[in-house]
Formats: structure tokens, C-alpha cells, sequence
């Protein structure tokens, strides 16, 4: 049994008492999507021309190139509610953060439908079979600073994938299984091979990924030309290197990765394995957008829509009859998360390598 287990077991989480309390906080509110996804890939989109427009390295260019990162990765994450949205709801919303979102930033929502759907199963959180999931805390703690180190290629990684070899897999069977199974999913394991697509999946993948082909051939067909400036190649490189990098920091912040990943975790130990991070609604919100903050409240309820996250997490504070493990999913703030979960890595790295010593 695992620590976690454990501790659920001498003190169980109210679990009933907590889905009474926000029963009514389950429906989503379509408008509250569109104005904030539209006013945010507005602002993005906008601001990237405006950044391309502005002086080389200015310091107006430099708060352009930042406020056109935010405001794209705002857009991005709303990928995350796509994929817990009842599948034929949001029909529009779907195809429309598709068309200006996620096939010019080339992430389609496919990509991240089946594996974090996955990431929710109590059989699947935190095993070996989660592509989400690495017990960076009970591991190395090089590991993390080389997840880190990933968003460096990884946005050239995925022109390839969509631009380079989209095309060539039609023509080869082999590297068309290869392409689905390695690498067309936004995990944080680079050995998880994604099983083949169920019944039930997206039904639309295979046109979203030539959509997405398209958008970037048409990109780069228009920068050969001369049409475009190659800066707008740089541009995006450079506005998705910061998207990753807050998005990696982000999912490092998300959970305490202390399953070694041999146990299968109920839903209040998948809770008590991840952090809520309140913080400040303005700053925190800037990294972990649409609802992220709230991810172990999120973990609980994972049909809940996010602008219901924050509300719920103060009403469960406020009124469960017994507080003591909800409140040990909050932490301080993003700095603070990383910090324990750098220690924890290289406290048990350090006590392997004095029990290996020992035994030598």
C-alpha cells in the first residue's frame, strides 16, 4: 500500500459530503467560453502582428512578445476543457478553437483528448500507462530539469510531425502507426505509446491533423515566397518555447508524482496526489490559466467546468464538516510547490545513493 493509501485509509475523505456541496456548480456556461476564449486569441493573435511590427529587441516588442505569450497559452489551455466537455456538446466552440487556435499553434485538440481522458481512470492515473504521470518526486532529480529542458525543441518537433512527416505517413503504413502511437499526444512521458484510437474517440482526428498540415505548409510555403518575413517563423518559435516552458512548470506544480507508479490510485488519493495553488487571481492566473489553479479540486471533479473550480474550492473549504485533507492539497504558491517537489527528488536520490554505498 502506498503512503498515500495509507493515509486515506486512517482518515477517509469525505468524499459524498464534498459532490452534495457543489452539485449545482456542474454546468458550464457556454457564454463565459466564448467571451473569454475569443477576447484572449484575440489579444493574442493581435498582439503577435503587433510584436512583428515593433523595433527588433525593444522594450516595447519585449512586453508585446509577453503579452502575445499569455494570452495565446490562456487560449491554448482551454484544450484541457475540450477534453472533459461531453464529447457532442460545444459543437462550434470545438471546430472554432480548432480553425483559429489549435491548428496554426499546431496542437489540434486530438492530441490531447484520449490521453488525458485516460489520466482521469482510477486503473490509469499514476501508472505506467499514464502519459501524464512521471514519480519525478521519488526519482532523479536530473529528470526534471531534462522535462524542462524539452520545450527547447519540442515546438520544432511538432512542425515536423505535422508539416514533414503528416504527408510522408500517408504514403507508408508503418510510419503512419509510429505518428499515432509517439506522437500525437501532449504528454510528459517520452515512452508512452498511445494505444490505437477507441470507438469512441474523436472521429475527426484524421481531418484535423491535415488541417493542421495545411496550416503550416501554407506558412512556410509564404515565407519561402517572400510573402511573409521569416520573423514570423522566429516569432512563433519563440511565443511557443514560453508557452511550454509555463506550461511545464505548470504541470510540475500540478502534483506531488510521489506513485511510483505500481499502485492504482482511487479518486481522494488521485486528490491528495495533487496541489491546489489559490495564489492571487490575477498572477497565478497567468500561469495556470482556465482553472489550472484549483488541479486536485479539478481531480475530484473533472466534469466540472473551470469557471466554477474557484468557487467550489472556497465553498468545500468553507463548509465540509472535516477540512483536514483538502487542506493539505493547497500549496503556496508556484515557487514554493517546485521547490518541495526539487527537495523531495534529491532528499530520496541522496538516501539511495548512501543505501547503495552501504551495501557496497
Amino acid at each position: 500500500m502506498s503512503p498515500l493509501a495509507a493515509k486515506t485509509t486512517s482518515s477517509p475523505f469525505p468524499l459524498q459530503e464534498a459532490r452534495e456541496l457543489v452539485r449545482d456548480l456542474m454546468q458550464p456556461n457556454p457564454r463565459i467560453y466564448w467571451l473569454d476564449f475569443l477576447f484572449h486569441i484575440a489579444l493574442g493573435w493581435a498582439g503577435f502582428v503587433v510584436t512583428l511590427a515593433l523595433p527588433s529587441l525593444s522594450l516595447w516588442q519585449v512586453v508585446a512578445y509577453l503579452v502575445t505569450s499569455l494570452a495565446l497559452y490562456r487560449s491554448v489551455i482551454f484544450i484541457h476543457e475540450l477534453a472533459h466537455l461531453k464529447r457532442e456538446s460545444f459543437k462550434l466552440f470545438r471546430i472554432v478553437w480548432n480553425v483559429i487556435c489549435g491548428f496554426p499553434l499546431m496542437i489540434p485538440a486530438f492530441t490531447y483528448q484520449g490521453v488525458h481522458l485516460d489520466h482521469h481512470k482510477r486503473d490509469v492515473y499514476g501508472t505506467k500507462e499514464d502519459g501524464e504521470y512521471l514519480p519525478f518526486a521519488i526519482d532523479s532529480p536530473v529528470k526534471i530539469l531534462l522535462y524542462l529542458l524539452e520545450i527547447v525543441i519540442l515546438p520544432l518537433l511538432m512542425a515536423v510531425r505535422f508539416i514533414v512527416c503528416t504527408p510522408i505517413s500517408y504514403l507508408h503504413k508503418g510510419l503512419r502507426r509510429i505518428l499515432w502511437e509517439r506522437a500525437s499526444s501532449l504528454s510528459i512521458d517520452p515512452t508512452y505509446r498511445r494505444p490505437p484510437p477507441k470507438a469512441n474517440e474523436n472521429k475527426y482526428w484524421k481531418l484535423q491533423e491535415f488541417c493542421t498540415f495545411l496550416y503550416g505548409a501554407i506558412a512556410i510555403t509564404l515565407v519561402i515566397s517572400g510573402k511573409l518575413s521569416y520573423a514570423v517563423l522566429v516569432l512563433w518559435y519563440l511565443m511557443a518555447v514560453l508557452v511550454f516552458l509555463l506550461n511545464s512548470l505548470r504541470t510540475l506544480a500540478a502534483h506531488r508524482y510521489r506513485n511510483p507508479q505500481d499502485h492504482n490510485m482511487d479518486i481522494p488519493e488521485q486528490f491528495l496526489d495533487s496541489v491546489n495553488i489559490p495564489g492571487n487571481p490575477f498572477i497565478t492566473a497567468l500561469w495556470a490559466p482556465v482553472g489550472l489553479r484549483y488541479h486536485a479540486t479539478h481531480h475530484l471533479f473533472p466534469s466540472m467546468p473551470y469557471h466554477n473550480l474557484g468557487k467550489a474550492q472556497r465553498r468545500l473549504v468553507r463548509e465540509l464538516s472535516d477540512n483536514t485533507l483538502f487542506l493539505q492539497t493547497v500549496g503556496t504558491s508556484l515557487w514554493g510547490t517546485l521547490t518541495n517537489l526539487w527537495q523531495e527528488a534529491t532528499t530520496r536520490r541522496s538516501k539511495s545513493l548512501s543505501a547503495l554505498s552501504t551495501n557496497q
